[in-house]
């Protein structure tokens, strides 16, 4: 009874978690949409920030930074009052120095536009893994003109995605989980064949470890099946057990019960037990059986 109760407390520990988990899972999915606004605006307040920098490097403090466009889903665009001049080195340090706090820039790559044929200037690109950054042309004073700066970010379809997997996977998550708990169900009252010792039935011992009874000094093997059934019977002595619990705990698991089984095992039982007339195996009608034990 104690291994049981144990199973029970392991089992509810498991279904505990497996409920956190789905709670965490789910905060997680819904929490980074529900931040998605707040970091795309001040992504928004970066760009302008990268724009204005540049204008200080060229020396101009007066003109502005015009407002930054959407252009695409995952693309943004600089633009500026007046022409300017910009040395690669620095646009690559400011860019990588600001977007370091935009907690949703991964990867991405920035190209300076001409205004008047949208020519590519200049462009590199950033990684998360440094190595794999693109990075030309260092060191070149790029000439005073009207430039355009396109920034383009990693599709944020790739978050969705995530967000996406993350809810999707739940119903895996609770497949395992059933899987998983049923595979810890408790055996309810059967004891550990392991652990249990001996049984005096009247003149028959019960050995119930090494499978087999002792009676009048001879030796009787039981099959693995009987041995289940017999210590269900030796647990409860002269108690009616109902027939849907034998067949449950015994047959269950395997994922098949068949009702002649039982009685078949029934039957073979009663032949093995037969050289103690005081210990029998009796039907209960209506309700199971019962191993009664004479004085």
């Amino acid at each position: 009874m104690h291994v049981s109760q144990n199973l029970i407390s392991g089992k509810r520990k498991y279904l505990l978690a497996l409920i956190l988990l789905f709670i965490s899972v789910i905060g997680v999915a819904f929490g980074i949409r529900e931040d998605d606004d707040f970091d795309i605006a001040r992504r928004e307040v970066l760009l302008r920030r990268i724009g204005h920098e540049l204008l200080l490097q060229s020396g101009d403090s007066k003109s502005r930074v015009l407002p930054v466009n959407k252009i695409a889903a995952d693309e943004y665009q600089i633009r500026f009052e007046n022409n300017l001049t910009f040395q690669p080195d620095s646009l690559v340090n400011t860019t990588r120095r600001l977007l370091a706090k935009d907690p949703l820039a991964g990867d991405y790559v920035v190209n300076v536009l001409n205004c008047g044929n949208a020519s590519v200037a200049y462009g590199f690109a950033i990684s998360g893994n440094k190595k794999d950054d693109i990075v030309a042309c260092s060191g070149r004073v790029q000439p005073a003109a009207c430039y355009m700066i396109n920034i383009r970010f990693e599709p944020k379809g790739l978050l969705i995605a995530k967000n996406g997997y993350l809810l999707g996977s739940l119903p895996f998550l609770a497949f395992v989980g059933f899987i998983f708990l049923r595979s810890v169900k408790p055996g309810r009252t059967l004891p550990d064949l392991q652990s249990s010792n001996t049984f005096s039935l009247g003149q028959v011992l019960f050995d119930a470890k090494n499978r087999n009874l002792l009676i009048n000094g001879k030796t009787i093997d039981l099959t693995g099946t009987e041995t289940r059934l017999l210590l269900i019977f030796a647990s409860s002595p002269n108690e009616t057990i109902e027939r849907s619990r034998l067949q449950k705990e015994i047959w269950e698991d395997e994922g098949v019960i068949v009702g002649r089984s039982l009685d078949m095992f029934i039957s073979k039982l009663r032949k093995k037990l037969e050289l103690d007339p005081k210990v029998k195996i009796v039907v209960v009608r209506g309700k199971g059986y019962k191993l009664e034990i004479g004085s």
